[in-house]
């Protein structure tokens, strides 16, 4: 057992247990696939249908049929956390988080300790198809400012084994320093967002460098969060010169689809139930591509039944348990520049949104638009105007995650505009060559 196996038994989460669970899905799987799955659906359903108030009073007839049951979105779970949960689960009983997401529809969200267990279990199966799990990593994920959420954060990765850079700056000078540091560490694999490495990646060709050469221990490269188009992973490929893996996943779900060796996008059938559903919510042939409807299997504390993530893509059927991921489309993000030169990814705004957000579900969507080099909107729906007390920790969480002397001027909406996908961006910049 590794020092992340340790602490998640610490804190009570039976990763044992899930890991056995893991190898009796995989061989319920093996024996009858499409059973397993009609199997768990039912009894998840019939769980929430007993034991869960807020999903009850969602289902007009307990007699229900699969494809009658309502598709959820964000809007739906904006409601109070302890609103949602099960009976028998409470606040201090569940592995707890809020999210803004790349679409900034910010809400909270539980799981039980087992099924958050059960997600560990799945990310060490499909890291070791690498070999990558508790290996040493260099993590390219945000950091959160204030001081007991940073801690945390830092001392998962000294339990994960993990040295963490600094993504909301990707100036030259912060790029260069990052050189420096592979070349003094003996890292494995580079894990996180995808346009921070992307950025890197571009900064190492500028220079003639190969991060393979100046750190030999490295085996690959896990992107995340973000589209990672083809032009863009043959440019990692051609700056690290190691394998590079596309991984997806949603923070309230579960890692959803990883790549294999073989460079197949392969699906979580282990524990989620995806669908793919055009905008009338009927469901689409193989494929074809429409919205991306994910069941959570396993996850008894708060509901993630037809829950539409808010990406569009296509599944395929490889093989009698498998299934890939095609035409992933969404999460894509610009770069955010500044009058002192210091640029930053525009996911920087998903650490703003999620540290002042409040979890009465109050603010729905949050839009940000640099209109110029110093100056931000932010358009917002809200049943209120924002009082001046809130956008006063609005601002002070920018300039915080920023710089000074930026101007910010605040927009209440009764919608924000979307892209013709209905994805909502949340960030995007006007200005140009950004």
């Amino acid at each position: 057992m590794n020092l992340i196996d340790y602490s998640l038994k610490f804190n009570n989460y039976p990763i044992v247990k899930a890991r056995e669970k893991l190898k009796g899905i995989h061989h319920l799987q093996e024996l009858n696939f499409d059973n397993y799955v009609e199997n768990q659906k039912d009894k998840i359903v019939n769980y929430h249908l007993e034991n869960n108030q807020f999903y009850n009073k969602l289902i007009n007839n307990k007699k229900w049929e699969w494809n009658s049951l309502p598709v959820l979105e964000k809007k739906d779970l904006q409601i109070p956390l302890e609103e949602r949960l099960s009976k028998n689960y409470s606040l201090k009983n569940v592995f707890k988080n809020k999210t803004s997401g790349s679409t900034g529809n910010p809400f909270s969200f539980a799981k039980d300790k087992f099924s958050h267990a059960l997600t560990w279990s799945i990310i060490t199966n499909r890291f070791n198809w690498h070999s990558l799990y508790g290996k040493k990593q260099a993590r390219f994920y945000g950091l959160p400012k204030d001081t007991l959420s940073k801690n945390k954060e830092l001392l998962k990765d000294l339990f994960s084994n993990r040295y963490r850079f600094n993504v909301f700056d990707v100036s030259d000078v912060a790029l260069q320093n990052w050189v420096i540091k592979f070349k003094s560490n003996k890292f494995v694999f580079l894990n996180g967002y995808t346009s921070v490495i992307v950025v890197f990646a571009k900064y190492l060709i500028s220079k003639n460098i190969v991060l393979k050469n100046i750190c030999p221990t490295l085996k690959a490269c896990v992107v995340t969060s973000e589209m990672l188009f083809d032009g863009d992973k043959k440019l990692l490929q051609k700056a690290f010169g190691i394998t590079i893996v596309n991984e997806y996943g949603a923070s309230e779900l579960d890692l959803i689809a990883f790549e294999d060796s073989n460079n197949n996008w392969i699906l979580n059938t282990e524990t989620l139930f995806v669908e793919v559903l055009d905008d009338n919510n009927k469901v689409l042939k193989e494929g074809e591509v429409g919205n991306l409807v994910i069941t959570s299997l396993y996850n008894k504390a708060n509901p993630f039944i037809r829950y539409k993530i808010g990406d569009k893509g296509a599944i395929k059927k490889i093989n009698s348990t498998q299934y890939i991921l095609e035409k992933l489309q969404g999460r894509s993000e610009d770069l955010v520049k500044l009058p002192s030169g210091k640029v930053a990814p525009g996911l920087t705004f998903y650490y703003i949104t999620k540290s002042i957000m409040e979890d009465s579900g109050e603010i729905k969507e949050i839009k940000i638009i640099q209109t110029q080099l110093d100056t931000f909107k932010i358009e917002y729906v809200s049943k209120k105007e924002l009082e001046n007390s809130q956008k006063e920790n609005i601002e002070k969480a920018l300039l915080d995650y920023l710089e000074s002397n930026l101007k910010i001027v605040f927009l209440r909406l009764p919608a924000l505009e979307r892209s013709k996908s209905g994805k909502l961006k949340q960030f995007t910049s006007l200005i140009k060559n950004n």
